[in-house]
């Protein structure tokens, strides 16, 4: 039920996540991942998150960029994610600022259905591996630029290509995956389609994606080069894709 024509997206079916990015308490949106380029919506979080679950979305995607950044939690923030985990029939995939184990266990504990781990996946593929494969609930965020892999809050240069990161911690036991071509996010040029194409075959299970999406054909597209679903955030926030 995705349609181009008129851009509306049908969130019951499960194959588009709305997005919402945390920074200083506000719902914002980085273009291309530039702390230094910052656009600011003027919702409130929880509600937002609640007008979503309220149009039949399964999954809600929340990002702490004051903790992606840092490695700490503004207090705000735990609680708005608090509030949000406690809504009904929504299920809530965090990340941000999961450096170590504690952390990850503390984030499934509070109401996180699925964590999202990138920077502690570059330095401890193990960990992270044995945790997703303990748990089912943990999956690696593989940001990627100019054909690397970046970590900390998309600031730093780990050193590796996406397919070998993917074979690194799939054979440490991590099975889901959420790529995020940064060179495309914020901006509604359309998704990554050779990354994500180029992945499918090297990623074992859930193979989600996101940056990009300008039009509900995006997440068609996305999908068709192998995505299993999108996360959109800027689309959704400024109206150019509305749901349904």
């Amino acid at each position: 039920m995705l349609k181009r024509d008129d851009d509306v997206i049908d969130l019951c079916a499960g194959r588009a996540i709305p997005a919402v990015d945390l920074l200083g308490g506000r719902v914002v949106r980085l273009r291309q991942g530039s702390y230094a380029r910052v656009t600011a919506f003027p919702d409130d979080p929880f509600e937002l998150a609640q007008r979503y679950a309220a149009a039949g979305a399964p999954w809600l995607h929340v990002v702490d960029l004051d903790a992606a950044r840092t490695g700490e939690r503004p207090p705000a923030h735990a609680r708005v994610l608090a509030a949000i985990a406690g809504i009904p029939g929504l299920r809530l995939q965090v990340g941000g600022g999961l450096r170590d184990e504690a952390g990850i266990r503390a984030a499934l504990a509070g109401g996180a259905d699925r964590v999202l781990v990138g920077t502690l996946a570059a330095s401890d593929p193990e960990l992270v591996g044995g945790l997703a494969a303990e748990t089912g609930r943990v999956a690696v965020a593989l940001d990627c630029l100019d054909g690397r892999v970046r970590t900390h809050g998309w600031l730093e240069d780990s050193g590796a290509e996406p397919a070998a990161f993917v074979a690194l911690l799939a054979a440490a036991g991590a099975r889901d995956y959420l790529v995020t071509g940064i060179d495309r996010d914020g901006t509604g040029r359309g998704p990554d389609l050779d990354l994500i194409g180029g992945l499918r075959t090297a990623v074992p299970g859930l193979l989600l994606a996101a940056g990009g999406v300008g039009c509900a054909g995006d997440v068609d597209a996305a999908v068709a080069a192998g995505a299993d679903a999108v996360v959109i955030g800027r689309a959704m926030l400024d109206g150019t894709v509305r749901f349904a």
